[in-house]
């Protein structure tokens, strides 16, 4: 059937279509069935959703992804794509082969998949998992599909933390720190996906992260390093709209953290990798047995494909630094690099860096490039190249004004900050696509603390988003004091 076009002013992740029902009824298609429009420019695929009134019959309405179906077209039926067949097997706990996986990693990237359908694969790869031969075949696909950057260097360096622990914005300290060494470093990052920030996040702090591949390779040979928006390079673009399905429930199956981090890094021309892999209660990796278990995966995908990779275990069992948020990490982070900053976050940063060195064989010591001022001094290079102020100061970022004090109820040591629950109330107080939001931590696990005294301080943009950030503080315990007097053990 032909059909007139009329776009609809609606923003939609997946290239929706709107056809009036009687139409619809016609053709013989339901809600989320997909259809080719056949059009001057070729053929797409839409994913069919019903209206009786948006749009009259005879006319077909194009959300914004599909602005570039023009004219009349032809509307027909199309097939099911196979890979709709490969999920269910996914979720039926059958283990896929790699043309499996190349189906469903093409479909994703066509986005011949629903919404609905991709977070039906994103349910079976977090129930059932996948074996150590998928994540391989997966890994493989997901880094055929993109742009593949090349470098004319031998060693190209970079660092990947899996994520899990608030505040842990290791890499804009160590990213700087280790091109100061003469190390080529350009490090592509995510959104956060389950935090309260991701590394893009903190960084659109200071500058702006979405570039071209073009642009990242001028942004590198003009300073040695970038830290950007991996979504914007096009690398690995599946990953992208992965983690979109992903993000509702903060779902982060390991298999596919694997695939995602290491077709990034493959894609991004790295060849020395350090993996950041912190355990701990509320971290990712509960036990110190399931990360090491995670580390030998890691390193034999990343042998398969051609990719040195070493794994740093680490602790992350509270927060990385005091703040949890973009604005409040961009602060730890600069104070870092300034030398002050949390100890925590200054200890980790060096310990990285010099493992990054060891793989890389190069001879550097990351304490000294950053009590120099030499790290401090490629980082505001890096941020005058991606178009920020590079005399940013401390001083300069202002959290949210809308804040919560949250005070110890008794006289003690502290002995449990919840990683889980910190994140969640940065993020109700709107965190990461606020910047100001976010949690100001004043104490760490250990501290004594005396009653009525400060245990953190809830950053919102918006009244009434810090409301529902102390909704879940109320009825929580977000930070667990405990008496000197108290035990641990009841005896009976």
């Amino acid at each position: 059937m032909q059909f007139t076009v009329e776009p609809v002013d609606i923003a939609s992740r997946s290239p929706t279509v709107l056809l009036n029902e009687s139409d619809a009824a016609e053709l013989g298609v339901h809600p989320l069935d997909r259809v080719h429009l056949d059009h001057e420019g070729g053929t797409t695929v839409g994913i069919v959703e019903l209206t009786d009134q948006l749009v009259p019959p005879g006319v077909v309405g194009t959300t914004r992804r599909l602005d570039a179906v023009t004219g009349p077209v032809d509307v027909s039926l199309a097939p099911t794509p196979a890979s709709v067949r490969y999920i269910r097997k996914k979720l039926d706990d059958i283990e896929l082969e790699s043309r499996e996986f190349e189906r469903i990693v093409h479909d994703i990237t066509e986005e011949r998949l629903a919404d609905v359908e991709l977070g039906a694969y994103v349910a079976g790869v977090y129930a059932n998992g996948l074996s150590l031969q998928e994540t391989l075949h997966l890994t493989e696909q997901m880094t055929a599909v993109g742009e593949v950057i090349t470098w004319d260097r031998d060693v190209v360096a970079d660092k990947h933390s899996i994520g899990g622990v608030p505040g842990n914005r290791v890499t804009p300290v160590l990213v700087p720190l280790v091109a100061s060494a003469g190390l080529t470093i350009p490090k592509t990052s995510s959104r956060a996906v389950t935090s309260a920030a991701g590394t893009a996040d903190t960084m659109e702090v200071f500058c702006d992260v979405s570039f071209t591949r073009a642009e990242v390779e001028r942004l590198v040979d003009e300073v040695g390093a970038c830290i950007v928006w991996g979504g914007a390079v096009n690398l690995s673009p599946v990953d992208d709209k992965i983690i979109r399905a992903e993000t509702p429930l903060s779902l982060d199956p390991p298999g596919q953290l694997i695939a995602s981090v290491l077709s990034k890094k493959k894609s991004a021309g790295s060849t020395h990798v350090v993996v950041d892999i912190p355990y701990g209660e509320g971290a990712k990796m509960e036990s110190l047995a399931r990360a090491r278990e995670f580390a030998t995966d890691i390193r034999r995908v990343g042998e398969h494909i051609g990719l040195s990779v070493e794994c740093a275990i680490t602790l992350g069992s509270q927060p990385i630094g005091r703040g949890v948020g973009p604005t409040l990490e961009a602060r730890d982070v600069l104070e870092t690099l300034d030398g002050a900053g949390p100890a925590d976050l200054r200890l980790k940063s060096i310990r990285l860096a010099d493992v990054l060195f060891e793989c890389c064989d190069v001879d550097a010591d990351a304490t000294e490039l950053l009590d120099s001022g030499a790290a401090l001094d490629r980082f505001r290079r890096i941020v005058a190249a991606q178009g920020g102020d590079p005399d940013v100061s401390p001083g300069d970022l202002s959290a949210g004004r809308h804040t919560r004090v949250v005070h110890a109820d008794r006289s003690g040591i502290v002995t449990h900050v919840d990683n889980r629950l910190v994140n969640d109330v940065a993020r109700r107080a709107g965190a990461p696509r606020d910047h100001g939001a976010g949690v100001d931590l004043h104490c760490r696990a250990g501290d004594t603390v005396e009653a009525g005294e400060p245990l953190c301080t809830v950053h919102a943009d918006v009244d009434a988003k810090l409301d529902d950030a102390s909704s879940l503080i109320d009825r929580s315990e977000l930070i667990r004091v405990r008496g000197a007097r108290e035990t641990l053990v009841e005896r009976v």
